[in-house]
């Protein structure tokens, strides 16, 4: 959906620390100070908030209805209008998108946490493949993505040194900034599946993230500098691993193409990628030349906290906007083994759909 008729903006945005840990957190604990950071920066209270909407994965957390017991952080009495998504936070994003547009409500509290630290994430994430064919093997996640790193490196698309070249880029631009699980000279250690190394692989980590997105006069009023949501889409692989070309995101590019972000190019890329293979896959797809920035937050690499990590990447690129880093960005979310399901917006400083002009630099690559 791209142009739409009501201009939404995301005006505020929050994280927490993301640690390999959080036993001395509930997710209650987690998710509070994140939300009163967002809401302290608009002046909010929730009592103003006209939509809230979250993710999560009760799955993940093990126990059913888990998103219940989050709402205590938001403060859900007197009832408010809420809803939930067992998704990454970006398509809670998209829900409350869609809200603001219908003209319901002017304002919308958004906000995704993860907290994995107590089981195996490998085996986990194994419960999301088809039941009867690939489920039985017990692929992980990192094996599946191995195998779409050894796919790029046949094709002739990468090799080893240029994907730690991406995880070294990564974790050094994330030295600075605050809430980063990895930052600096990492290592890139040993094979965890060849041919990923530990240094090619996102950490496992804990964490939360909020967002505020607001519609019109009232985005104007909250943000000196508002992230224009220009468009959003949302597109899916096929289920079936054998029937992909793993070299390749169609579902990225259409989404990216519905979204708007082939219109003019962009100055920054906020891509979720927890592999940096997916990096390359991901490049290729939305045609980013050398002139673009890519994860300048360090991206999912630095820190990715499961059902939040592809929420942070468009309170990322949002940051950026409103700190005037950047003049149009695009931020990416993706859930499911080797990119399955991907989530592009495109965000601008401009209100309206007047065309911008694009920072020095930036292309496409097309």
């Amino acid at each position: 959906m791209t142009h739409p008729a009501r201009d939404v903006a995301v005006v505020a945005f929050a994280q927490s620390d993301h640690r390999p840990r959080s036993d001395d957190l509930s997710e209650v604990e987690m998710v509070m100070p994140v939300i009163h950071r967002v809401l302290d920066r608009t002046g909010l209270r929730t009592g103003d908030i006209g939509f809230t909407c979250s993710g999560s994965s009760d799955y993940l957390a093990g126990r059913a209805f888990s998103f219940t017991h989050a709402l205590d952080a938001v403060g859900a009495w007197p009832p408010i209008p809420e809803s939930h998504v067992e998704m990454d936070g970006a398509w809670a994003l998209y829900e409350a998108w869609v809200k603001l547009l219908t003209g319901e409500t002017d304002t919308a509290l958004v906000y995704a946490y993860g907290k994995s630290s107590p089981g195996s994430l490998r085996d986990v994430l194994t419960r999301q493949l088809d039941p009867y064919y690939t489920a039985p093997l017990w692929p992980d996640p990192i094996a599946l993505a191995a195998l779409q790193a050894q796919a790029l490196i046949d094709s002739g698309a990468t090799d080893e040194s240029a994907l730690a070249a991406i995880a070294a880029r990564s974790r050094a631009d994330a030295t600075g900034h605050p809430h980063a699980q990895l930052k600096g000279a990492v290592p890139q250690g040993g094979y965890v599946v060849r041919p990923l190394r530990t240094g090619d692989c996102a950490p496992i980590g804990d964490g939360a993230a909020a967002v505020i997105i607001a519609a019109g006069e009232r985005a104007r009023e909250l943000c000196d500098r508002p992230a224009w949501i220009r468009g959003m889409d949302h597109r899916i692989e096929p289920h079936g691993l054998g029937v992909r070309d793993l070299t390749a995101s169609p579902s990225t590019r259409l989404a990216a193409e519905h979204a708007g972000a082939f219109d003019r190019p962009v100055d920054t890329a906020e891509l979720h990628a927890p592999f940096t293979s997916q990096e390359v896959v991901l490049r290729r797809a939305l045609r980013l030349g050398p002139g673009v920035r890519v994860n300048p937050s360090g991206g999912a690499l630095a820190a990715h906290p499961m059902m939040a990590a592809g929420l942070i990447r468009i309170g990322e690129a949002a940051a950026r906007i409103h700190r005037g880093a950047s003049d149009r960005a695009l931020a990416h979310a993706t859930s499911g083994p080797c990119l399955q399901q991907n989530l592009v917006a495109v965000l601008e400083s401009t209100e309206g759909q007047a065309a911008v002009p694009a920072a020095e630099g930036a292309s496409h690559g097309r």
